[in-house]
C-alpha cells in the first residue's frame, strides 16, 4: 500500500510517499481502508520530535527516530477488516476516529477511538473532526464547565480546535466571544460567535471585558495576560500550548498554570484530551443535529501531505486542513 512515512525527525522533507506492507491488526482494532485523513498540530509534533520533552513521554516518539513511522491519526473511510475481539463494527461499515497512521490506504484503529461516520458528512469532513472536535468537546464541557449565559472567550477562534469550540459554546448557551486576525473575522462571525475581536487591532485584555471561561487553543498570551481578561472566579482553560521553545515549546506554561491555580481564586486547568469512542458519537450527534460544522479550509492528496502540513503550521488554514487518499492503482 501507498504511505507517507519518514525515517527521521525533520521538517517537511523527511516525509515521502513509499510503498509499504499493510498493517496487521491486533484482536482489539479494526483495520480501515483510508479514504480521508486529518492534519492537525499533533502531525507536525510527530514529524520534528519537537518539544524534545515530548520524546520521553509518547509512546510513538523515540529519542533519535519515530516508532511508528507512517504520519496521520485523524481518520475517516470504511472497515477492511477487525480483530477477533471486535463486536461494534463489521467490514463495510463507514466510520471516523483516532488510527495509528493514517495517511496510508490502510490504518489499525483500536475499537475504542473508532465510531460510525455522520451520515451527513462526506469522508473528507469527517475526517478532520476527531482530534479537534474531541478537544474542543472537552474543553468546552469538562474543563470549562460551560454553561448557558456564561461569557466565554475562544482565542484562535478561526484555527482547529477553535472552530469546533465556538460552535459547541454556542450550542451550550453561552455568549461566545472568538479572537483571531483581520482576514479570519468573517469566518469565526458564520460560526455563530456573538463577537469578534481582531488581535492584530485590539486587546481581549481591555479591563471593559471579563469572561467566565477563556479557552486558549493558540498557545502565545502569558498567564498574566489572561488573568487580567478572567472574572474573578473564571477559569482558563490552557489547550494550545505552542511557542518556539526546543525544549519545553510551551507545555512549561501549562505547568506554571497549574501551580499558579493553587495559590489564586480563578482557576487554571492545563487541558489533556481523551480519545475515545463515547466523545466521537456525542460529537457525532453534534453534527447530524446541525449543531456542529466542521469547517474544511483545502484538501490535499496523499503525496501532497507535506505541503499540507506546512499550509496548516504556517497559519494559513481557516478551520481544517484534510488529506484525500485514492484508492485506485493502490499496492499493498
Amino acid at each position: 500500500m501507498k504511505a507517507i512515512v519518514q525515517d527521521r525527525y525533520g521538517a517537511a522533507d523527511v516525509l515521502e510517499l513509499r510503498d509499504i506492507a499493510k498493517p496487521e491488526i491486533e484482536r482489539n482494532e479494526v483495520l480501515v481502508r483510508v479514504h480521508a485523513a486529518g492534519v492537525d498540530r499533533g502531525v507536525w509534533h510527530l514529524m520534528t520530535g519537537l518539544p524534545y520533552f515530548l520524546r520521553l513521554i509518547i509512546p510513538e516518539l523515540g529519542m533519535r527516530g519515530p516508532k511508528n513511522p507512517v504520519r496521520g491519526s485523524d481518520v475517516a473511510g470504511v472497515v477492511e477488516a477487525v480483530g477477533k475481539g471486535v463486536t461494534t463494527f463489521q467490514p463495510g461499515d463507514e466510520v471516523f476516529g483516532i488510527g495509528q497512521g493514517s495517511y496510508a490506504e490502510y490504518t489499525r484503529v483500536l475499537e475504542n477511538k473508532l465510531a460510525p461516520k455522520p451520515a451527513n458528512l462526506s469522508f473528507e469532513q469527517a475526517a478532520v473532526v476527531p482530534i479537534s472536535g474531541l478537544t474542543a468537546l472537552q474543553a468546552v464541557r469538562d474543563s470549562g464547565k460551560v454553561q448557558p449565559g456564561k461569557k466565554v472567550l475562544i482565542i484562535g477562534a478561526s484555527g482547529g480546535v477553535g472552530t469546533f469550540a465556538v460552535q459547541i459554546a454556542k450550542s451550550f448557551g453561552a455568549e461566545v466571544t472568538g479572537l483571531c486576525s483581520t482576514t479570519k473575522t468573517d469566518l469565526v462571525r458564520s460560526l455563530g460567535a456573538d463577537h469578534v475581536i481582531d488581535y492584530t487591532r485590539e486587546d481581549f485584555a481591555d479591563k471593559e471585558h471579563y469572561y467566565d471561561v477563556i479557552l486558549d487553543t493558540g498557545g502565545h498570551s502569558s498567564l498574566s495576560h489572561l488573568r487580567r481578561a478572567l472574572a474573578p472566579k473564571g477559569t482558563v482553560v490552557i489547550v494550545g500550548a505552542e511557542t518556539d521553545g526546543k525544549w519545553f515549546g510551551g507545555f512549561d506554561r501549562s505547568i506554571r498554570a497549574m501551580v499558579l491555580s493553587l495559590f489564586v481564586s480563578q482557576k487554571l486547568v492545563a487541558f489533556v484530551n481523551s480519545e475515545n469512542a463515547e466523545d466521537l458519537i456525542v460529537i457525532k450527534g453534534f453534527i447530524e443535529s446541525s449543531k456542529v460544522t466542521p469547517t474544511v479550509d483545502r484538501t490535499f492528496s496523499l503525496g501532497e501531505a507535506p505541503k499540507a502540513i506546512s499550509y496548516l503550521v504556517d497559519g494559513h488554514a481557516r478551520g481544517k486542513v484534510s488529506i484525500t487518499v485514492d484508492q485506485e492503482g493502490g499496492t499493498e
